[in-house]
């Protein structure tokens, strides 16, 4: 296609389709209003294109044929620029605000009216109403109102402010894409809100689009943006219109009732520089807006999250000057990234991806991480709590399980379900990656849950109350549902009904899951939920105190987000930590890996009509028929019977693999008939939808297994330790290191100066080692569960004896009291000491004025009872209880 041909059959078509409809030659000393003028002779030659806007020229074009590429020729629109000395603009020497290059498929833009700015490519032409309210906009001034105005916004945490200023400083030097890494629960929708916010104040950006990848996730944004005080006394959503699309029961929070306002259709079709707002849209709605239903994501099918009344609309460029993308490491395929970055790619827009795993593509697309806030800095700064580990071993899930002849087993047809006894007539070995695939060993399953059960009994008993627990399993799939079969073990194990147990899978068995998502997250029950990967993103449980991998994880995205689901404070339970049970061997898969994730996508970006129109086309053809021959072998070992019988009628006695062996002699030979059979509809429809094969899955009664477990201590460094090694580590610390801790060596040297601040500073300063030297580790460590700090610590040191609080308390009295005699009236303040010192491990005056002691007259009532001598008699008392000895 010559230049010529280019600019008649596609870019005057792209401009007409952007509102140029005026398209015309040049004429000397004529005026032009909305017009685009062919040819414009300026004093560097020629432009190919002039754009007029109300009488004023406003941008030139550069055209090439299409077999060339456009960016490096924008230089020559630059140059018209300056040449075009008969309008009112001068920036920098060039006489128009905006340049173009294009061959009629790709275009790039650049805005001259800044020295630094940066040319992109777009996807269409700008509108005259777009270029009109570009040229209004002062991005100088916005900058400045930036700079004067320091990120202050109450409740901002400073690395949140830290992030905001971050993307700030990026677009004064003007980019366009930036991503944000910031750790599951660290707030990223707040920082967006603040975002947003100083965004439209300062009037960088008017129409800003947040878009989510789940409907619900859609309405918490809403919700975040209604509770969102940017200023004193105002919500974000009376500061600045607030629009969404309309929500089902189930996308609200419990006790939520509000209808959000959805977004005027007006809005999209043609925006105007009035309009100030936020739209938050999940990106599956966008898409079908933009480009039709043909652009349903395959994660979205069936998911409850379908679009049903979406409809394509004509959505010029410029309806959004920002979108902020959340879960922007979405893209599992290659082909749903490329959708992804379709939605995107069409506006012309700042765009800032929001990601708590920055996957390689994400990268790719945003150009670089602007601001990072890992999880390690999360956890030393107090925001998100760290894990340890208890490690289940099994002989199974390790080596797999072998069959002999003459074992029964049970045979179930994966299709119906239907079940049967069967007895091997020759031998099966199944490897670990076949368990819960081909064949399962139900006592597996039982014993890694009677491994867990110890470790969460334990735990209830402790603390009074059972831990939040999240299973992951590795399927849920009919009649052969791996998540099925752990339900049904934990609710035997732990024998608290159905309700202590649920399941909330993308199943179409489970009932409105996102409902069950909030009961796991705000109710008592249930108690354990096991899953597949449904809520490993998007989904806040702040009190989920153990995650169990049941299930292996090869991908790194997938690992952190299925962490991140324990990682979040839970004040109002004291939670220190979470701890993961992993069956499978996830930990030390992921041992070494970095925060980043180089994850492929895990799916064929062609399907297989793109493959086959390749070869027909010609294009890199030898490559192309090796992988269609890859894909009819892999049909051959997958086909049913019937679908056998379905290929006979389109190839050669319905042999596959045959065809394939010899599809690329008779591509060379035959070709006209050879892809006639490939480019058949019927063809191409089958080897889509062809019927598989269904193995028959093995149930394995008889298998016994042996697992154990045991729990590993995790140093804030990522430092592992058995409990053997933790309690080394901790002895020689407390021996060689007291001068390192006041509270420590008056502890041990001078205990009649240890008081209740010195213990507080001592619990404080243990805890923030690098081993987390915290009470519960060490009575872990110690399997001593109600051990109090001061005997482990006297343990270590001095081989002192390991006493619970309360033992502590009375060998302290008995020590004090031995040999005195004491008044009935004095023998109940005494009950009241040892009450308090049983919590508290020390007493000091000022305890006396709290709750229960006030009760009977506080300090002066009780220095009375003990004739004047209490203060003699506590400093005896806290002595005894630091020295441990009788």
């Amino acid at each position: 296609m010559s230049e010529k041909t280019t600019r008649n059959r596609l870019i005057d078509v792209a401009l007409r389709a952007s509102g140029w409809t005026n398209i015309v030659d040049f004429e000397e000393d004529k005026n032009y209003d909305f017009t685009a003028v062919r040819e414009y002779v300026t004093e560097n030659g020629p432009a190919d294109y002039v754009l007029f806007h109300n009488g004023r020229a406003i941008a030139a074009i550069e055209a090439k044929k299409l077999s060339l590429g456009p960016q490096n020729v924008l230089v020559q629109a630059e140059r018209y620029s300056k040449g075009f000395n008969n309008g009112p603009f001068d920036f920098n020497g060039h006489c128009l605000p905006f340049v173009y290059s294009t061959n009629g498929e790709v275009i790039w833009f650049r805005d001259l009216r800044r020295k630094n700015s940066r040319s992109y490519k777009i996807t269409k032409f700008h509108t005259p109403q777009a270029m009109e309210e570009m040229l209004a906009k002062d991005v100088d001034a916005y900058e400045s109102w930036l700079d004067k105005n320091p990120v202050n916004i109450e409740r901002l945490r400073p690395y949140q402010k830290e992030a905001i200023e971050s993307i700030e400083d990026s677009l004064a030097t003007s980019k366009r894409k930036m991503l944000l890494a910031m750790a599951t629960g660290t707030g990223k929708t707040f920082v967006a809100s603040a975002l947003m916010y100083r965004l439209l104040k300062s009037g960088f950006a008017k129409r800003i689009l947040f878009l989510v990848d789940r409907r619900a996730l859609a309405a918490q944004a809403v919700g975040a943006l209604a509770a969102f005080t940017p200023e004193p006394g105002l919500k974000f959503d009376k500061i600045y219109e607030v629009y969404s699309q309309r929500f089902r029961k189930e996308d609200l929070e419990e006790g939520e009732k509000y209808d959000p306002k959805v977004l005027p259709k007006e809005y999209l079709e043609n925006p105007q520089p009035k309009h100030t707002f936020v739209y938050v849209c999940t990106i599956q709605r966008m898409r079908i807006n933009l480009f039709g239903r043909e652009g349903m994501f395959e994660w979205e099918k069936g998911d409850g999250d379908e679009e049903e009344d979406a409809e394509k609309i004509d959505i010029p460029i410029h309806a959004f000057d920002c979108i902020i993308a959340d879960e922007c490491h979405r893209g599992y395929t290659s082909t749903e990234e490329g959708k992804w970055r379709q939605v995107l790619d069409h506006f012309d827009a700042i765009k800032v991806g929001l990601t708590a795993t920055p996957a390689a593509h994400t990268k790719a697309y945003f150009d670089d991480v602007v601001y990072r806030y890992t999880i390690e800095r999360a956890i030393r700064e107090g925001f998100l709590v760290d894990y340890d580990i208890v490690r289940v071993k099994s002989d199974i899930t390790m080596k797999g399980f072998f069959l002999k002849p003459g074992e029964e087993v049970k045979i179930v047809d994966p299709t119906s379900g239907r079940e049967a006894l069967d007895v091997l007539e020759d031998e099966r070995e199944y490897n670990a990656t076949d368990l819960e695939r081909k064949a399962t060993a139900p006592d597996r399953n039982k014993k890694i849950v009677e491994e867990f059960a110890k470790h969460a009994l334990e735990f209830e008993k402790e603390h009074g109350r059972f831990p939040k627990t999240l299973f992951f399993a590795i399927n849920d799939l009919p009649h052969v549902s791996h998540s099925d079969m752990l339900v049904n073990i934990l609710r035997d194990k732990f024998n608290k009904g159905d309700d202590f147990v649920q399941k909330i899978t993308g199943s179409a068995t489970v009932d409105r899951p996102l409902q069950r998502i909030r009961e796991f997250r705000n109710r008592p029950e249930p108690a354990i939920v096991v899953t597949v990967d449904m809520l490993t993103t998007g989904v806040d449980i702040p009190k989920l105190e153990n995650i169990v991998f049941v299930r292996p994880v090869k991908s790194r995205i997938l690992f952190e987000q299925m962490m991140g689901r324990g990682t979040r404070i839970a004040d109002e339970i004291n939670k220190t930590h979470f701890t993961v049970f992993d069956a499978v061997g996830v930990l030390d898969y992921f041992k070494q890996a970095t925060d980043f994730t180089a994850d492929p996508p895990e799916k064929p970006t062609r399907t297989i009509r793109e493959v086959v129109d390749a070869i027909y086309g010609n294009r890199d053809r030898a490559y192309n028929t090796k992988s269609l021959v890859r894909r009819l072998q892999r049909v051959a070992k997958n086909v049913s019977v019937e679908g056998r019988e379905m290929f006979a009628q389109l190839i050669p006695d319905g042999d596959i693999a045959a065809f394939a062996e010899e599809l690329p002699i008779k591509l060379d030979k035959e070709w006209a008939q050879t892809m006639k059979i490939l480019r058949d509809g019927s063809f191409l429809d089958l080897m889509e939808n062809y019927p598989r094969a269904k193995q028959p899955f093995i149930v394995a009664e008889t298998k016994e297994d042996v697992a154990v477990s045991e729990y590993i201590f995790r140093g804030t460094d990522g430092t592992e330790y058995k409990p053997a090694d933790y309690i080394i580590t901790f002895e020689k610390f407390v021996r060689k290191n007291p001068d390192k801790i006041e509270a420590l060596k008056i502890l041990l040297e001078k205990p009649s100066q240890f008081t209740t601040k010195e213990l507080s500073d001592l619990r404080k300063k243990l805890s923030s080692r690098p081993e987390r030297f915290t009470e519960d580790n060490l009575r872990k460590a110690y399997h001593s569960e109600l051990a109090d700090i001061i005997t482990i610590i006297r343990h270590a040191a001095e081989g002192d004896p390991l006493m619970t609080a309360e033992e502590h308390v009375e060998r302290a009295l008995v020590v004090v009291t031995k040999g005195k005699k004491f008044t009935q009236e004095q023998q109940k303040w005494l009950t009241l000491i040892r009450d308090h010192l049983i919590k508290n491990l020390v007493i000091e005056q000022q305890d006396f004025n709290t709750i229960p002691f006030s009760r009977y007259g506080s300090w002066k009532k009780a220095d009375v009872v003990f004739e004047g001598k209490l203060p003699k008699l506590l400093t005896e008392i806290n002595t005894a209880m630091v020295q441990c000895r009788m």
